[in-house]
């Protein structure tokens, strides 16, 4: 069982009936607030994971507060990870919710040892620390403080607008180290939203989040993605998307064609069957050889990106990229992060005074 790695050899009498016995399992609760989740608490003994030495992810640790997403988007490629913990990359990834209690204790432990060299640690790069479990557990707080007061730069994705009540805490971080913001969008029909991001704020808000932190004076990069081949590629969806997102302030914007890894591919197929079954057929043609689409779609996309990324001044020298679309979210070996998503080691951000009102969101 993977869950050995967070051992405490003690399982709480409220663990709830019929789960597995796990070692390091404090607890298992359901609450009023969140209806269908099961939230499992462990003690996690180690808060950073190395990022492979071979890897061409542009920082060398990351920090997860939780396994498993309440966000409960049918392509995550995150799907696959749950089943190291004995569960299904289906439903139990929507709905079975591990919270490591203690992360930010044993993030600070680490980061401040004497070997620590403050390399960049990212968030989000699994599941989104800011999904719906965060407003409970409140976890991120103090990791952004560990992080800042150990000099560490730091990056955080996500698609979570609960981000907004901390940005007072991020204003100040990006005072003392570097810091980088992504939000994740790229859907803009509402019921293919409720469709494929049940448990995801709106596009909307997201793009309201976006204004946030620009308003806040901190960067943020946007990440369009996943586009959908047949559903969301049209130029107008393109066209609307891109310039929603430059008037909200980002700083650059990365296109990224959706990519279909094993627990992910079997969980959106599924839902193309059942919800767009005239487009099979061209599915199983682009992701017939593997997760990425081949090179001819990536080439038409970034011919039909490029110019509209361009009109709004976020092409690639201004730190947009329909480079990126070789690529995928973190997690993929040829992603491109747009500006604004990654720590800029050559200045540190001073922001404005943040609106007062933001820490009551």
């Amino acid at each position: 069982m993977r869950w050995d790695a967070q051992r405490l050899d003690l399982v709480e009498p409220e663990t709830l009936p019929g789960l597995p016995t796990v070692a390091g399992l404090l607890r298992s609760l359901q609450v009023p607030e969140f209806p269908g989740l099961t939230l499992h608490e462990v003690r996690a003994k180690s808060a950073l994971n190395k990022v492979p030495d071979n890897s061409s992810m542009p920082f060398a640790y990351t920090v997860n507060t939780f396994r498993g997403c309440s966000h409960s988007c049918v392509y995550c490629f995150a799907r696959k990870t749950h089943e190291w913990l004995e569960l299904d990359a289906g439903s139990d990834f929507d709905n079975q919710i591990v919270v490591k209690t203690n992360v930010a204790e044993v993030l600070r432990r680490e980061v401040s040892r004497a070997s620590w060299k403050r390399e960049h640690v990212a968030l989000g790069t699994n599941t989104d620390p800011y999904q719906r479990a965060e407003g409970r557990y409140r976890l991120m707080p103090a990791v952004i403080d560990a992080l800042a007061r150990s000099g560490t730069p730091f990056s955080i994705l996500t698609k979570g607008t609960l981000l907004t009540r901390d940005l007072p805490l991020l204003a100040a971080a990006g005072r003392d180290v570097p810091i980088g913001l992504g939000v994740s969008l790229a859907i803009w029909d509402d019921d293919l939203h409720r469709s494929l991001e049940p448990g995801a704020p709106t596009p909307r808000a997201r793009l309201e989040l976006v204004r946030r932190i620009a308003d806040a004076g901190l960067p943020c990069g946007v990440f369009l993605a996943p586009v959908l081949p047949g559903l969301t590629d049209q130029r107008d969806h393109l066209e609307r998307a891109i310039a929603a997102v430059a008037d909200a302030g980002a700083t650059g914007v990365t296109v990224l064609p959706l990519h279909l890894r094993p627990g992910a591919r079997e969980w959106f197929t599924t839902w193309l069957s059942r919800e767009h079954p005239r487009l099979v057929g061209r599915y199983r043609s682009l992701y017939g050889r593997g997760a990425y689409v081949p090179a001819e779609y990536r080439d038409w996309l970034s011919a039909r990106v490029a110019p509209i990324l361009a009109a709004h001044g976020l092409d690639r020298h201004t730190g947009g990229a329909a480079r990126g679309i070789d690529g995928g979210l973190p997690g993929d070996e040829s992603a491109s992060f747009p500006h604004g998503s990654l720590p800029d080691r050559g200045a540190v951000c001073v922001p404005p005074a943040v609106p007062e009102q933001l820490a009551l969101c």
